[in-house]
């Protein structure tokens, strides 16, 4: 067995059992038994041996000691993957055990104050803002407790808040309701939201005014996070403002959000139509747009420095959008296996894709065991990847005949694959399933990186002088124009 083969089945293991760990009760006490008893088998049969005697035992004619030793490897390997299995259960036991002081004070009639600082970039709609307030404080009438949790804020459009804002709140909390059909509960859970609050009294603050604990050393890190998300965010609505210059609406909002994964501005209308023909994902940053943002860096690097600095300035500049986008899970994920891609490509290794796709799963779910079972993006996310990973070279086998026209038949391919991969998730959690997606698909993303590459070179050289930004922001308009001609023509069926 392959050293690639063995870290795939570890891999596999840990996340079976965060799976098994989200679903049943398994205690953390039994899960660290088992650890301890696999931790004593691998020390007893692990075969450590210098490369003398490998190389001894390899020339043997001994049948009798390699069958032995083959043996005690599978013994070896079958505790380490118990032992990964065992890793998983306690990572999401862990997860669900953190401590949690603000559900206290859920749904209570009095009011509390907390002082923290906005966690996220807030979403503006059209007579409301809603943001994550990362909790540092909460200050009652005679006490003060330190904490690290978050509240889900509604508030008022204005005044208008950013990402890292230090705020003082004052209000009421209350529990996240389920609705009929959506368990909001568990989808609020994964991101370790367990209280809401509804139009507070909030008022900008100073890091002064926080206890030394926040603004000592040890939150050094936190602060330096901080500062450059709120950079890069301020970059990103300078962005977005010189696109909305340069080019005319609707089409604007819709290359901010094939660009940037920015919806807010998209009309409604709009956003059911692309539900309806199953065009959703175009409008938030996937694997496709990931992909074709790094060939673009790459490609414009190339002509300025060497292929080893243009490496690590590609993955630079995929750090940079994944911020910049928000960094959701298909957009970490996405950008964790196409660094993996220009890694091996620059190494000269082989590049095993279904590693790559188990490792930024893994990696992702250790950090938010959570996502694996209520994350409905990230399940989507990843049976997607899959499908083009295995059902794509099945299909093209047997459409090997078509001929080939603008793409429309890769599009054809890779659409049929992800689609087959995501149906049983989406009736599953939806309860329906466009039949219209497959045609609407193959007709939209042939332009969806003209639509990019247009869209931000028309954000870009709009800083510069916006006439220049307004003549190429003609030629992004009418890409972002066939695009939407298509989504209102199969939505009108």
């Amino acid at each position: 067995m392959t050293k690639s083969k063995i870290f795939l089945f570890l891999m596999i293991s840990f996340i079976l059992g965060v799976a098994s760990g989200s679903f049943f009760d398994i205690s953390e006490e039994l899960a660290l038994i088992i650890i301890i008893i696999c931790l004593i088998v691998i020390i007893v049969f692990y075969p450590i041996r210098g490369r003398g005697a490998l190389r001894a035992l390899a020339a043997s004619n001994g049948a009798g000691r390699r069958g032995s030793r083959i043996l005690n490897f599978k013994y070896a390997f079958l505790a380490f993957l118990i032992l990964a299995f065992s890793a998983g259960v306690m990572r999401f036991d862990i997860s669900e055990s953190s401590t949690k002081v603000l559900v206290n004070f859920n749904d209570n009639n009095g009011n509390i104050q907390l002082l923290g600082h906005i966690n996220d970039e807030p979403q503006r709609l059209i007579d409301k803002q809603r943001f994550i307030f990362k909790v540092k404080e909460i200050r009652a009438s005679d006490y003060t407790i330190f904490t690290n949790e978050k509240v889900l804020i509604t508030a008022n459009l204005y005044p208008e808040f950013q990402y890292g804002d230090f705020i003082s709140m004052e209000g009421k909390l209350q529990s996240p309701k389920n609705f009929d059909d959506f368990n909001y509960i568990n989808y609020l859970a994964k991101d370790g939201i367990f209280s809401l609050s509804y139009y507070p009294e909030i008022k900008k603050i100073t890091q002064k005014d926080f206890s030394f604990a926040f603004g000592g050393s040890t939150r050094g890190g936190e602060n330096l996070k901080i500062s450059l998300f709120k950079n890069i965010f301020r970059i990103k609505k300078v962005f977005e403002e010189s696109i909305e210059k340069s080019i005319s609406e609707p089409n604007a909002a819709l290359i901010k959000g094939i660009l940037l994964g920015s919806r807010q501005d998209i009309p409604q209308d709009l956003k059911e139509a692309f539900n309806k023909t199953g065009t959703t994902h175009i409008l938030a940053i996937s694997g496709y747009n990931i992909t074709i943002v790094s060939l673009y860096i790459s490609f414009l690097l190339m002509f300025f420095m060497r292929r080893q600095k243009a490496f690590w300035f590609t993955v630079l500049g995929i750090f940079f959008f994944t911020i910049l986008t928000g960094a959701s899970a298909s957009v970490v994920r996405a950008a964790i296996m196409g660094i993996l891609v220009l890694l091996a490509y620059r190494e000269g290794r082989f590049y095993s894709m279904t590693n790559s796709l188990v490792f930024a799963g893994a990696a992702m779910i250790a950090l938010n065991p959570k996502i694996l079972r209520f994350d409905i993006g990230f399940q989507l996310s990843f049976l997607a990847t899959t499908g083009l990973i295995y059902l794509v070279p099945i299909i093209k086998e047997r459409l090997e005949r078509v001929p080939e026209f603008w793409n429309f038949k890769e599009n054809f391919i890779a659409t049929v694959s992800a689609q087959l991969m995501v149906l049983p998730v989406v009736l599953y959690n939806f309860g329906s399933f466009s039949l219209l997606s497959l045609p609407a698909n193959v007709l939209i993303l042939p332009a969806v990186p003209l639509t990019m590459f247009f869209g931000f070179l028309a954000g870009v050289f709009g800083l510069i002088w916006s006439r220049l930004g307004q003549i190429i922001g003609l030629i992004a308009w009418l890409f972002a124009e066939y695009e939407i001609l298509i989504v209102k023509l199969f939505n009108a069926f």
